[in-house]
């Protein structure tokens, strides 16, 4: 590719000792290069003559491949139809956790694509099987380091948006039971902006300097993906990044949109197991068993005092269920029941006293139905299943947004506030946030719909809902640009 003026090569014959050509009108400067090119190709001028619209093609693409004024708009406007084509592809076909096969042979295949040097399958789960991390690395001189990430896995839901790209897959989950899968949490969005920025900061190697390291994150949604890739040696491989970054889109913003807010983001995410332990029997004998049903539902009510009697109203957390499962017919009481729970909290100390309450309100429950010693609730914390707070630097917010203002518009760029969802993407920074993070809201619902929902009092389907429906085509667009933006200014 020719990336500028000095240098440049046709028919083999370099233009050397050359003065910069000014800032002229396109019609003047390409009138210089043709005077140069002639004469550094000893071709006179008649003899040109019949050759000169092959010349001005190829200095039309020199032109264009080396003019400082090239914006970010302007590539990332010849990708947007096939970049839709791309998502649409992805949407189609969504993978769960941990089996991202197909979504990281793609991306690889177009990073590799478009110039970029590419190691598949890294990522090792404590099981020691392998993920489908995918690391690109591309190299352009002296200069900072920069990751930028998008994750790879779909989620166990059944789509009903009724789009004509909508998934109609089929999968099994980590229970063996049939689940549909779809991307509903966006991350079709992500892989596909990524995609996206990485051709155009290819292209445009002679505004930035520095090195790109593009990750492709798989399982995502199960919090232990990123995770994953470090335990696999990534920044021992691959090298520490200077800083990281990444962007997930949202239904609280308009396509053509963006938000990012300073500080801690996104709560922390904690995963716990509970297993509430009885004594079978017949549902007509009650009395002779320990029904751990019934403890269940005292354990779900009492559960919710952590947050509203035990934590300090100051500080945000959240308390949620997500799975109950027990009994095999309406007359028999089971041995026991268990309970999937997500905990969420911004400080340490929340996050211990949802902990601490929840092996104290399994105990109590236990305790009060009579079941011995020997059967005592089970609570485990899964920490590979967890993710820390997402923070987001102040010094990187600031210098990401001022990119982002001069890129899409002070009407286009608002301040969000910090979030209950969680994030693994925070690992990246390691602990005690050695590494820089960033992570900024993307806007992906179509404007009218979105106002209409508001004025009415009502929110537009939102990530893990089956009608999350994100607007392709401005989604993709501003999202490239924003991250191709923002990843220039910090590699300036």
């Amino acid at each position: 590719m020719l990336q500028r003026f000095e240098g440049l090569s046709i028919a083999h014959a370099p233009l050397q000792h050359r003065p910069p050509i000014p800032a002229l009108h396109v019609g003047a400067a390409l009138t210089q290069l043709a005077m140069y090119a002639s004469a550094s190709l000893r071709l006179p001028l008649s003899e040109n003559q019949m050759k000169h619209q092959l010349l001005a093609a190829l200095l039309i693409g020199a032109f264009a491949a080396a003019s400082p004024a090239q914006n970010v708009d302007s590539l990332v406007s010849g990708q947007v139809p096939g970049l839709v084509d791309t998502y649409k592809g992805i949407h189609s076909h969504p993978e769960l956790s941990h089996h991202e096969e197909h979504t990281a042979g793609l991306l690889a295949a177009e990073l590799r694509k478009a110039g970029y040097a590419v190691t598949e399958r890294v990522g090792k789960y404590p099981d020691a099987s392998q993920a489908y991390g995918v690391v690109a690395i591309l190299q352009n001189g002296p200069g900072p380091r920069l990751l930028i990430r998008a994750d790879m896995d779909a989620l166990p839901i059944v789509e009903q948006t009724n789009v004509a790209y909508a998934s109609h897959v089929k999968s099994r989950n980590a229970a063996g039971q049939e689940v549909g899968v779809m991307h509903a949490c966006g991350h079709d969005v992500h892989v596909t902006t990524l995609i996206g920025t990485a051709r155009a900061l290819a292209t445009m190697r002679s505004q930035w300097h520095g090195t790109l390291m593009l990750i492709g994150q798989p399982s995502e949604e199960t919090t232990d993906g990123a995770k994953a890739m470090l335990a696999d040696n990534l920044y021992e491989r691959f090298g520490t990044p200077d800083f990281a970054i990444a962007l997930h889109d949202t239904n609280e913003l308009a396509a053509g949109t963006v938000a990012m807010v300073s500080g801690a983001a996104q709560a922390s995410s904690t995963s716990v197991d509970v297993t509430l332990r009885g004594i079978g029997g017949h549902g007509a004998h009650p009395q002779s068993g320990k029904d751990p049903i019934v403890m269940a539902g005292e354990f779900i009510v009492q559960l919710q005092t952590i947050v509203s009697r035990q934590e300090d109203p100051s500080d945000p957390a959240v308390v949620t269920i997500g799975t109950i499962h027990g009994g095999t017919r309406r007359n028999i009481i089971p041995n026991e029941v268990k309970l999937e729970i997500t905990a969420r909290a911004f400080s340490d100390k929340a996050r211990e006293i949802i902990i601490d309450g929840i092996r104290r309100t399994a105990a109590g429950v236990a305790l009060s139905a009579g079941v011995p010693d020997s059967l005592a609730p089970i609570v485990t914390v899964l920490e590979g299943e967890s993710a820390p707070v997402l923070f987001n630097d102040p010094a990187l917010t600031a210098k990401v947004k001022a990119a982002l203002l001069a890129a899409l518009g002070a009407q286009n760029v608002f301040d969000s506030t910090r979030v209950m969802e969680s994030e693994d993407f925070g690992n990246f920074g390691l602990e005690g946030h050695k590494i820089p993070t960033l992570m900024f809201g993307l806007g992906a619902m179509d404007g009218a719909k979105l106002a209409e929902a508001r004025a009415a009092g009502k929110s537009l389907p939102g990530p893990h809902n089956s009608l999350f429906q994100p607007v392709p085509e401005p989604t993709l667009r501003t999202g490239v640009t924003a991250m191709s933006s923002a990843a220039m200014a910090l590699l300036h």
